[in-house]
């Protein structure tokens, strides 16, 4: 799996039809990894034309604003807006809702104006537009699956449908949460919260969501964030029941029905 730069594709005079935003986790953390290679191998298979900036590509910034360094948030934005601009970038892709997040709402007030997608529309819109085209049955055909909302792609943006129009092509049976969609619980790693230790309390916030996950009976817990995977597999393991359910982002879960 090989996915181009923005500059080695323009170097050869071609202008990729869409970015794609690899962001921290997606570079950098082992089990983002898998995603970012799951969304890159279903891009070539349909035949997308993408390309990412690779040692270009800074953080967002978004960690550092949500835990308050306005001024180091301000200063990664602004350079990463440069780059894209400098590459006449127009439309973006991320695996991230954090990073979809930033980069769609909170760019355009420092000059960078873009269109931005979440992988799940992407996908949902490769589906419905037919390029993307995918295997009858499959191994996720009547399993009982229960999907996250991630906050920043539900209840920050209002993207309800595109990942369950997703599960719905899987042929599994989709198992709602007690509390899903507008209702959503956080996974505990939003706002920063990834990156300092816990504040005192009863129960961590993952252990709470995995319970609730758990009674659903799913077989697999469905995501589309970097962080909530990480958060979600913790709570299994606390509750050993890591070996018995499986957490998948929704592309590793389209790229097993190509």
């Amino acid at each position: 799996m090989y996915a181009k730069t923005i500059a080695e594709l323009q170097s050869e005079g071609r202008t990729p039809e869409i970015l794609f935003w690899v962001g921290c986790a997606g570079s950098f953390d082992a089990r983002a990894q898998k995603v970012t290679k799951a969304l890159c191998e279903i891009l070539n298979h349909v035949g997308v034309e993408f390309a990412i900036l690779g040692n270009e590509e800074r953080c967002t910034g978004d960690p550092a604003r949500r835990a308050g360094n306005e001024f180091l948030f301000q200063m990664t934005a602004m350079m990463n807006i440069e780059t894209l601009n400098m590459y006449g970038v127009k439309k973006i892709v991320a695996a991230c809702p954090h990073c979809f997040n930033v980069l769609k709402n909170e760019y355009p007030a420092l000059g960078g104006n873009y269109e931005v997608v979440h992988h799940t529309q992407l996908l949902q819109e490769l589906i419905q537009s037919g390029r993307l085209k995918l295997k009858e049955g499959g191994s996720f055909a009547g399993k009982r699956i229960t999907y996250h909302d991630s906050c920043y792609l539900g209840r920050a943006n209002d993207v309800y449908e595109a990942p369950r129009a997703l599960l719905e092509t899987l042929d599994g049976e989709l198992v709602e949460m007690k509390r899903s969609r507008k209702n959503g619980l956080c996974c505990g790693a939003g706002g920063a919260q990834m990156w300092k230790e816990d504040e005192s309390g009863d129960k961590r916030i993952n252990i709470e969501r995995i319970e609730e996950a758990l009674g659903t009976n799913p077989d697999i817990v469905a995501a589309n964030c970097p962080f909530c995977i990480t958060m979600l597999q913790d709570g299994l393991k606390a509750k050993e029941k890591n070996e018995s359910v499986m957490v998948y982002d929704l592309s590793e879960m389209i790229l097993q029905r190509l």
